[in-house]
């Protein structure tokens, strides 16, 4: 597993926790598994934490407390209960865009090309979940709500730049433009306007009568999954399924969802024109679950006085999240149909917390009737717990144990070193986050992960909900960085200035985040503000007030002369975080040297230690290789020449530095191309562009 962050958050608490080698470096295990498994991703568009009945709802059922209304998930119950709940899980960034991008680069939001509200904006031309997975082997398919094309004016998807099928799927049907997804009806809905539906790149929205997003995205994704395996069982197939309810419009379906499920009930596609889906008959936006028709609650908290009856706007919410709720049961009955099932992985998840969105005329959405945030406070586009807080579950019979309950903190920009580490192929070096391989199988060596890092903005105000903790009420988000260590949350609202100081919560037993711990861990909170440096990187779109700051240097620890250096043997088809796998040799010499590989060909090289910055600055680093580079100053990737390299072509880089030592990992991949080449240059205050010097390069002291 990754190592990296363990020991970078370890250096980071030099003076506040001790912790022991063999805790921060295990030793890169690999998990033991099956060959190449299906991957099917479930995405939900705005599904809280609390939501689930298994992680929330059913305890208010159980309760009976009339004045707090709950609904249920019985089948995303069933589905926990056959695999893992990851109750600890966390989203990138509290609001779709962002959050959706992270997940298919696995990357942070400290690296990702898309933040805070650039919704339509294209998706960085880098590694994804879907070009990871095509490299190998996997068929890709990407189902539902995208919103990360790069619009252009003429409407054509070949024009969009990141259109899902060059970003590395194979194919992909639903809706591309972000505001689509504020539709459930493409065709009929009173939010229709020019809402398209696309079959590859052709737009069948005339077609679509009576479709109700959710059962068409089913629909096609089994048709999909049974055609996959009408062909090439061999091959595995990665789905991505994005759905785009429960948000927004909160319409209804057509009926009830049809009896059965899998290859033979269920939901089915039809493909007949005016008919593509067998839900597509009765009234456009008209059922809801009996439970939910005549449903009532006790409004004013007076026994005394009768129960009213729900809301409109919630009998809707419950529908379309128990709508979600048989599509995926539908999905699982057609993996066992299919004599797949212990051959799928599938990941039930959500892309940040509750929305308070419904689009419904005079009907008010509150997060707050169901509590959908659970046991925490925030929503959506809150960095508090319940904004970034998503429901998580995991299945794959026979590899996950049944039941188990995760309680470690992960976070969605895992899911590409998981991915890749089930596919068996190692990881771009740019992906942040570690595999959850151990943790959801019990096999392999879990990693100390280190810290997860979450930022975004937004220039309006936390609801003021009086099951919020008072400080939490109405307050004002701006500029929001959190951050977790273990049990701890780093929280940062409205920030100011590059020195604004952290709050501190044990969310552990703090979920509500009511008790600030700042003012008895000092030396905590600058961990966190030198994390809050040393993780990310700035983004000209997305300005933060201390994107200008100086990097923090490392701790002093002792140091010689020179780097480390270690040398791998591999085809890579990237370059790969060579941490998680096993070097053939290692050393030190008095800097990055080529000369050290074991052989010519297919190999990788991992230079590390320190570099030893003269003067407070801006500073340029640039690499040119011959198949390609990386370099990580810190936790920040600072040159990438990986994805879509051209041998011999300069990358360069700029990071403001604090004069002092900076931990440093120089990646290095070749294959069989040309002569063996890897020049490592910078330029600074005083410094013209030059290689960097040997008298620059220091290691820690053995």
């Amino acid at each position: 597993m990754n190592n990296r962050k363990g020991r970078m958050v370890q250096s980071c608490l030099t003076g506040w926790l001790l912790v022991t080698a063999s805790a921060v470096m295990p030793q890169a295990v690999k998990a033991e598994a099956p060959a190449r498994p299906n991957i099917i991703y479930i995405l939900t568009d705005d599904l809280g934490w609390g939501d689930l009945g298994v992680l929330f709802q059913n305890s208010r059922r159980d309760a009976n407390n009339r004045n707090k209304p709950w609904h249920l998930t019985p089948n995303l119950d069933q589905f926990a209960a056959e695999g893992v709940q990851m109750p600890a899980h966390y989203c990138p960034a509290p609001v779709c865009a962002p959050s959706r991008a992270s997940i298919l680069l696995g990357v942070s939001q400290g690296h990702s090309n898309v933040r805070d509200n650039q919704f339509d904006k294209a998706l960085e031309n880098n590694h994804t979940l879907a070009t990871v997975l095509k490299q190998a082997g996997y068929a890709t398919v990407a189902i539902g709500k995208w919103g990360l094309q790069g619009l252009q004016p003429n409407g054509n998807p070949d024009t969009w730049p990141a259109y899902p099928t060059k970003r590395g799927f194979d194919y992909y049907f639903g809706y591309i433009k972000h505001e689509d997804g504020h539709e459930h009806y493409p065709k009929e809905g009173p939010y229709r306007g020019s809402k398209v539906v696309w079959d590859g790149t052709n737009s069948i929205t005339p077609q679509l009568d009576k479709c109700y997003t959710a059962d068409l995205w089913t629909a096609r994704a089994k048709k999909w999954i049974v055609d996959h395996e009408q062909g090439d069982r061999s091959q595995p197939f990665f789905m991505y399924l994005a759905y785009d309810t429960p948000h927004a419009t909160d319409e209804l379906p057509t009926q009830a969802y049809p009896a059965g499920g899998g290859l033979h009930g269920g939901l089915q596609w039809l493909g007949t024109p005016g008919h593509m889906i067998n839900t597509a008959s009765g009234q456009v936006d008209s059922w809801m679950y009996p439970e939910y028709q005549n449903v009532t609650y006790d409004n004013d908290n007076d026994p005394s006085t009768p129960e009213v009856a729900w809301p409109d706007v919630y009998k809707r919410y419950a529908t379309d999240v128990r709508r979600l709720d048989d599509c995926v049961a539908d999905i699982k009955q057609l993996l066992k149909d299919l004599n797949i099932d212990n051959d799928t992985l599938v990941i039930f998840t959500s892309d940040n917390g509750p929305s308070i969105e419904s689009y419904l005329p005079k009907q008010p959405l509150r997060a707050d009737f169901f509590d959908s945030f659970g046991i925490f406070d925030g929503i959506k586009r809150d960095c508090l717990e319940g904004g970034v807080r998503v429901p998580t579950f995991a299945r794959w019979p026979g590899h996950i144990p049944a039941g188990k309950i995760i309680t470690q903190p992960s976070i969605a920009y895992d899911w590409l070193r998981t991915f890749a580490d089930v596919a068996g192929i190692p990881a771009p070096a740019r992906a942040d986050g570690v595999s959850l391989v151990p943790e959801l199988t019990g096999q392999g060596t879990q990693q100390d992960r280190g810290y997860l890092y979450v930022e975004y903005f937004n220039n309006e105000r936390t609801p003021n909900y009086k099951d919020f903790t008072p400080s939490n009420r109405g307050r004002m988000r701006g500029q929001m960085q959190a951050i977790r260590i273990g049990d701890y949350v780093g929280l940062r609202y409205a920030i100011k200035t590059p020195d604004a100081p952290f709050e501190i919560y044990k969310v552990t037993v703090d979920p509500k985040e009511a008790t600030n711990l700042a003012p008895g861990m000092l030396a905590l909170v600058q961990t966190m503000k030198t994390l809050a440096l040393q993780v990310r990187r700035p983004d000209d779109d997305a300005p933060r007030p201390y994107d200008n700051e100086l990097v923090p240097a490392s701790p002093s620890v002792p140091v010689v002369n020179g780097v480390n250096w270690k040398a791998y043997e591999g085809a890579y088809p990237w370059v790969p975080d060579l941490e998680t796998l096993a070097s053939v040799s290692s050393g030190s010499t008095e800097q990055p040297d080529l000369n050290k590989r074991t052989r010519d060909n297919n190999v990788g090289m991992l230079f590390s230690g320190y570099l030893n910055v003269p003067q407070d600055g801006g500073y340029t680093f640039y690499l040119q290789a011959d198949t390609g580079a990386l370099l990580r100053i810190h936790d920040a990737t600072v040159v990438d020449a990986d994805f879509g390299y051209k041998a011999g072509n300069e990358v360069s880089g700029t990071i403001q530095l604090k004069a002092g030592l900076h931990a440093f990992r120089l990646y290095y991949a070749r294959r069989d191309q040309g002569k063996p080449r890897l020049n490592f240059s910078w330029s600074g205050p005083g410094i013209d562009k030059q290689a960097i010097p040997a008298t620059a390069f220091r290691r820690t002291a053995n």
